[in-house]
């Protein structure tokens, strides 16, 4: 079955005169949001779409996919999309960070994106991966992982052992890699200033400016 998509649809029912802080923009809010689906149901009194089969949702550089995706827009403007994995499977997001050359990646079987407050919730069996350029940094599990687009940080939650099956121990499992020691040297240490042009260096066998000692005065 082909599917459709929704570009035209969600950019004029979802992004248009969204209304955003201008101290908390970021590049992907300002772009329209375009989904590609097996279905779709469209409420434009309540401002909602439900997308199902094969979800997959792009804004900017976050894409988010799922076996269904709801979508609702409150008065203000704001977008607030809930993605739901089909069973067995995980729902997938990712999002390049502003500025660097890495991105966010995440999986669960329930992901909540909130437009207002910038902040994404990945629900039971969660995994959130760093990657610099195509190389992973960072990984983080647990039953509840919330991350802040704005200040990037990001709060893990391991659960009750019963209700975390791939996590029998109860605990958050974390994988951190450190900051490179070398740009963090060659940021903090100074280059050596240049010699000013013209300037020759004169060997000298005397302490002091380069200059013969004067003979002692006579008494």
């Amino acid at each position: 079955m082909k599917r459709p998509f929704f570009s035209l649809l969600l950019a004029a029912a979802l992004a248009a005169g969204a209304v955003l802080p201008a101290a908390a923009e970021r590049a992907d809010r300002d772009k329209p949001m375009n989904a590609e689906a097996d279905a779709l149901r469209y409420d434009d009194l309540k401002q909602t779409s439900v997308f199902t089969g094969n979800v997959v949702i792009t804004k900017g550089t976050t894409v988010i996919r799922g076996a269904q995706v709801d979508v609702r827009q409150d008065p203000e403007g704001y977008q607030h999309a809930v993605a739901i994995a089909a069973p067995g499977k995980l729902a997938y997001y990712r999002k390049k960070r502003d500025g660097v050359d890495e991105y966010i990646e995440g999986e669960a079987e329930r992901i909540e994106y909130d437009s207002r407050a910038d902040l994404v919730r990945f629900v039971k069996r969660a995994v959130v991966r760093r990657y610099k350029g195509a190389a992973l940094s960072d990984e983080t599990s647990g039953a509840l992982i919330v991350y802040n687009n704005l200040t990037d940080v990001f709060t893990v939650d391991a659960g009750a052992p019963a209700s975390t099956p791939a996590n029998p121990g109860g605990r958050v499992r974390a994988m951190l890699s450190p900051r490179s020691a070398a740009s963090a040297a060659g940021a903090a240490a100074p280059a050596p200033a240049a010699a000013p042009p013209g300037a020759a260096l004169r060997p000298s066998t005397t302490l002091g400016a380069g200059t013969a000692p004067k003979p002692p005065a006579k008494p």
